[in-house]
Formats: structure tokens, C-alpha cells, sequence
């Protein structure tokens, strides 16, 4: 794979922005769907979505344990994922299976399948490989980085 190194004023064929703080922000955004992008070519080799590989992480965090539509749904990365849609399509490739929950029989709880565990175990190998030749910077320029961001989202209601 090549990965060339462009200057957001490269890629959106711009240079006018209101501020730094503008040309952050867009910068931000470039950067996800660049990532996004990526990732999503690697997926696509084990018939995933990014948001169904999401979902399975999910699972797997939980794992042997089952959860609820609700509880996927908080922890997607995506806010305005489908989850229920994105699970139907999961049962369908047999990667996870549904059951109804043993405390509230109006909801369904979700737990990951052994197919869906090796699918997710693959490609996660996969995406790992790929951030690892992507993201080019030190553990200590992560950090700061993570902590701008955070700050960033203080302000997330």
C-alpha cells in the first residue's frame, strides 16, 4: 500500500480557512474519513461494514456475557447506527446470534457466535497491521494528541 503524507490544503484544494481553529476542525474530519476509508477497504475483504466490525468489538468486550440493542447502541463510535439493522445483517452471516432476554422478555440480547469470533479475531488483525503503517507517531504525540481531543469533545452534550 502507498501512503502519501498530504497537507489538508492538498486535499480539499483550499487554503482559506477563518483560523487555526477552522482548519482544525476541518482537518479533524478529513482525517476521520481518510481513516474511515482505509479501514473500510480492509473490512470489506471479510464482508464487513465498519459499522457491523463496531458491533462486534462491542461483543467481544462483553464477551461471554450478552447485551441489548440499548447497550450496543451507547457504545458505537457512529450515534446514528441502525442497530438493529446492523445485527439482522450479523445473523444473517451467522456471526452473532439473538435470543430474548431472560429478564425482559420485550427486549433481545445479542452475544457473538464462534464464526463471529474468528471473523472479528482476522480482521481485526488486519486493521491493526493497517493503523500500524498509517499512523506514523510516537506514543507520546498519540497521547497529546488524545488529550487535545478530549478536550475538545469537553464540550459534547
Amino acid at each position: 500500500m502507498y501512503i502519501c503524507i498530504v497537507k489538508l490544503e492538498q486535499a480539499i484544494q483550499s487554503n482559506k480557512f477563518k483560523n487555526e481553529m477552522h482548519k482544525a476542525s476541518l482537518n479533524i474530519l478529513y482525517t476521520a474519513w481518510w481513516l474511515k476509508t482505509q479501514m473500510s477497504k480492509v473490512l470489506k475483504e471479510f464482508g464487513l461494514t465498519h459499522e457491523q466490525y463496531n458491533v462486534l468489538r462491542i461483543l467481544k468486550g462483553k464477551y461471554p456475557e450478552q447485551l441489548c440493542v440499548k447497550d450496543i447502541s451507547c457504545r458505537m463510535i457512529e450515534k446514528s447506527s441502525n442497530v438493529p439493522r446492523i445485527i439482522d445483517r450479523l445473523v444473517i452471516k451467522k456471526l452473532v446470534k439473538r435470543a430474548d432476554s431472560p429478564t425482559d422478555k420485550r427486549e433481545t440480547v445479542t452475544t457473538l457466535t464462534q464464526a463471529g469470533l474468528a471473523v472479528l479475531a482476522a480482521s481485526t488483525e488486519s486493521v491493526n497491521l493497517l493503523m500500524d503503517e498509517m499512523v506514523k507517531m510516537e506514543n507520546g504525540e498519540a497521547e497529546q494528541l488524545n488529550i487535545l481531543l478530549e478536550r475538545l469533545r469537553g464540550t459534547e452534550v
